[in-house]
């Protein structure tokens, strides 16, 4: 099994890539290949960009990229209560390549914060949207204060209660 993950944020110390990346590795056998955004940036969004631009070739790259995929593992970061603006953008510009950005993948969906919320507000809306953009969402994971559970260091989820609950939904990749 492929799999591409991404942390849905531009930050260059992005606890959701940590995050994503951790839990994308628990998948037995599987080709993880972790993207960063940032290889993706572009102008920002807006008709008149679009009629500039037409279909950058960037958004095409991400497009191709996801559907090169057999499976996807995002984590969402929560700038606001919603998607980080790197992400939106992204996302805006290749729903103009192919509405279908998901290109009907099974996806986990993760989010984390510092804070004892783990950016549950962004999770959901994503979690509601994906089958919109034909993803098949098989699960999510919530992240709480990501600081007290993570080991940045070790690149491990130390909280073993929190570890089962992260292994429980990625297992569903399989399925």
């Amino acid at each position: 099994m492929k799999i591409i993950a991404f942390a849905a944020s531009s930050s260059s110390k992005s606890i959701n890539k940590q995050l994503v990346t951790y839990a994308a590795n628990m998948v037995d056998g599987a080709d993880v290949e972790v993207i960063d955004l940032n290889d993706y940036q572009l102008p920002l969004f807006s008709e008149d960009a679009e009629a500039e631009l037409g279909k950058p070739e960037l958004a095409q790259a991400f497009f191709d990229k996801i559907g090169s995929a057999d499976a996807l593992v995002i984590s969402y970061a929560e700038h606001n209560g919603s998607y980080t603006a790197a992400f939106k953008n992204l996302f805006d510009w290749t729903s103009r390549v192919n509405m279908k950005v998901y290109q009907n993948k099974s996806m986990i969906l993760l989010a984390t914060s510092p804070g004892p919320g783990g950016a549950k507000s962004v999770l959901a809306t994503a979690q509601q949207s994906a089958p919109f953009f034909d993803g098949i969402v098989k699960g999510t994971f919530s992240l709480p204060s990501f600081y007290d559970n993570f080991d940045v260091e070790r690149g491990k989820l130390i909280n073993e209660e929190l570890n089962q609950q992260l292994q429980q939904v990625v297992s569903q990749l399989a399925n």
